[in-house]
């Protein structure tokens, strides 16, 4: 057996074992993916994958103790490979970072700004998506390091630890009514056309249970997952927006005081914004110190000790 045989087997899995759509890719043909799968479980004496004809229809009971086997030799391997890189090249190298619009557009800059000045030979590679591919890719060892405010504490195969708190704020014309009102409440919003995220994204999820808390329905006029994209409907006439806050802090300093902002925490509670890592991987030095830019909360000693299986949340 080899770890050849073991990519391919993997592939497969992550592929919904279509074997055309692992070959290409891991850019190699199909029907070598297939020989090495069929090698690899004549040589174990199981049946990894139950077959129709030629097709893989679904994973076998021993198939999955394998799958689980290979999953750990893959990640040991991916491991090994970066303790090398750590102590053949101890201040290069490339940081993948998963994250969402939001916070790669007004969290990360200075941090990943601040990690270059120590770091001037890492490079870092930002990989955008909703939360649920943030983790995925995470999982997946697309990124080292993934950074949301949902899902990523929903997979086992993730270690997770708040980063940070935030709210949503209210962002409208400095003409529109709303804006000289000290408190805005959930029937003012619901009166309104209101524009903010995909349920997917940046807390929508907090937004759509205070509504239906109150057993209100929002006139919900546009969906968007970039805060730009909310702003800039806001200012055209289209409805009120619900943003994170981290998108209007430079607001006034940019010279666009043409919107106001109110806080919303005290309606929709407060988020936690999310760092996840991979259970077992080997996290390299510039990994930790860019966790402990993000957040003075994270360090080095407990980001180890919760890798190692001490996972205990702390309170932000």
């Amino acid at each position: 057996m080899n770890l050849h045989q073991f990519r391919f087997v993997q592939e497969a899995v992550r592929r919904n074992l279509n074997l055309t759509e692992a070959a290409k890719s891991l850019h190699t043909s199909q029907p070598g993916v297939s020989k090495a799968i069929i090698e690899l479980e004549e040589e174990l004496g199981v049946e990894i994958f139950a077959r129709h004809g030629k097709r893989l229809k679904r994973v076998t009971e021993p198939g999955q103790h394998v799958i689980k086997s290979i999953e750990l030799i893959m990640r040991e391997v991916g491991n090994l490979k970066r303790i090398g890189e750590q102590f053949s090249a101890q201040d290069s190298g490339t940081l993948s970072i998963a994250t969402t619009h939001t916070q790669a557009r007004y969290v990360l800059p200075v941090p990943v700004a601040r990690l270059r000045e120590a770091y001037p030979k890492v490079n870092v590679t930002l990989h955008q998506g909703s939360p649920d591919q943030v983790a995925r890719m995470v999982i997946d060892e697309v990124a080292e390091i993934g950074i949301a405010t949902e899902s990523l504490s929903d997979y086992r195969e993730l270690v997770t630890l708040p980063c940070y708190e935030w709210q949503h704020v209210l962002v409208l014309p400095q003409a529109h009514p709303l804006a000289r009102k000290e408190r805005v409440s959930l029937e003012d919003l619901a009166a309104e056309p209101i524009i903010t995220y995909h349920p997917s994204f940046t807390g929508r999820t907090r937004i759509d249970h205070a509504f239906t808390q109150k057993k209100l329905q929002p006139r919900i006029a546009l969906e968007a997952i970039d805060s730009d994209v909310i702003k800039t409907y806001v200012r055209l006439g289209l409805g009120i927006g619900i943003v994170a806050e981290m998108s209007v802090r430079d607001e006034a300093g940019n010279g666009n005081a043409d919107l106001a902002v109110r806080p919303l925490g005290a309606l929709f509670g407060q988020n936690v914004a999310r760092v996840a890592f991979k259970r077992g991987a080997y996290l390299r030095n510039f990994v930790f110190r860019f966790a402990e830019l993000l957040s003075d909360r994270l360090d080095r000693n407990l980001i180890a000790k919760a890798m190692s299986g001490h996972p205990n949340d702390y309170e932000l």
